[in-house]
Order: structure tokens, then C-alpha cells, then sequence
């Protein structure tokens, strides 16, 4: 959930992340239809699941508690990168299959087993490193019809140039562009 000056920060409710005075918390409310649920439905099918610390802190108070909603939110593994939780944390502990990783080398060594997907929600500063590190096969967004100015963002500096290709798209009737980006190789260039 992106908006088209690239703020991801607190989609889901005021109250989400209110970091750096964020003040438009539940910004895609009003963008839901029967398109962009169907969507988010399939989206939620059974995963692993890669989260930075802070999205891990938005959600561990939640999604062990609400799981019938989405049932693969605590059934998949939960990687949680993060160099300040313990795993002792009583939210990690208390939420099935997670667990804490350190560093980029862990998620390689993931990503390169032979599990369940892995999808990453959230984490604006989680997705870059993985970006920087070639580590995104694919990119899914749901591109909102605002601008925010302000407020965490997906894309920073940083990011190595990749090329990617799309897969699928659709726009719902709320105006929402949702597209599916596959990593495909270098960035060409060329001139006219």
C-alpha cells in the first residue's frame, strides 16, 4: 500500500504509526472495493513472512489475537529482522513460529531454502535493505491516488538500480493501480 509520492507509513488506521507526527493514519479506508479485497484476500494466502522490528511492533499486539482473518499470519514462520529484540521478548515467544534474525547473511540463507514464500509487509526500512542487497524477486503494490508529502516511504536513496517487469495489473473503481513487478535483470538505457 503506496502512495504516488511513496509514503507507506500507517495505511491501516490512525492510530498505526504516529512516528514523525504522522497525521493521516488509515489513509487506503476509503479506497477499499470488491477489486482491491479480492486482491488483498489472495495476498494473504498461506506465507512466510519477513518483517522489520518496527511493523513486528504494529503487529504482534494484533494478529496473534486475530487470526481469523488472516489464518496464515500464524501459521507461516515469522523472520523478524532486528538487532534489539530478544528472543525472549514475550511477543516473540508468544506468537507461533517466530523468530528473531540478525542479519542480511540470515535472510539469504532463507530465502535460498526450499520453504514457503516470503513476503514482506510494511517495513520502509527493512524493503530497501533487501533492495539494496538484490534480495526482491517481486514487488506488489497497491498504488493509492494521494499524496502525502510526509511520512515513511518505500523507496529512499540507496536503493541499487534493477529493473523489473510487469506481471499483472488492474485498477480498481476507487482509482487504485495494483501491479505486480517481477525483478528482471539490469537497467538498460539507450538514447533517442
Amino acid at each position: 500500500m503506496i502512495t504516488l509520492d511513496g509514503v507507506i507509513q500507517a495505511p491501516g488506521g490512525p492510530e498505526e504509526d504516529l512516528s514523525g507526527n504522522f497525521e493521516y493514519g488509515g489513509w487506503t479506508k476509503p479506497f477499499g472495493d470488491e477489486t482491491y479485497g479480492k486482491v488483498v484476500k489472495e495476498e494473504l494466502d498461506f506465507s512466510d513472512y519477513l518483517l522489520g522490528r518496527k511493523t513486528f511492533d504494529i503487529w504482534a499486539d494484533y494478529w496473534p489475537h486475530h487470526g481469523e482473518f488472516w489464518p496464515g499470519i500464524n501459521a507461516g514462520n515469522k523472520y523478524i529482522f532486528s538487532n534489539s529484540l530478544s528472543d525472549t521478548d514475550p511477543r516473540v515467544i508468544g506468537w507461533n513460529n517466530t523468530k528473531i534474525i540478525r542479519d542480511i547473511e540470515e535472510v539469504k540463507k532463507i530465502k535460498a531454502s526450499a520453504g514457503a514464500p516470503i513476503q514482506v509487509w510494511g517495513s520502509s526500512e527493512l524493503v530497501p535493505l533487501l533492495l539494496n542487497h538484490d534480495l526482491v524477486d517481486e514487488l506488489r503494490l497497491k498504488i493509492h491516488p494521494l499524496l502525502l508529502g510526509n511520512g515513511k516511504k518505500l523507496f529512499t536513496n540507496g536503493v541499487i538500480p534493477a529493473a523489473f517487469s510487469l506481471q499483472e495489473h488492474t485498477v480498481t473503481s476507487t482509482g487504485v493501480i495494483i501491479a505486480s513487478f517481477k525483478r528482471e535483470g539490469e537497467v538498460a538505457t539507450g538514447s533517442y
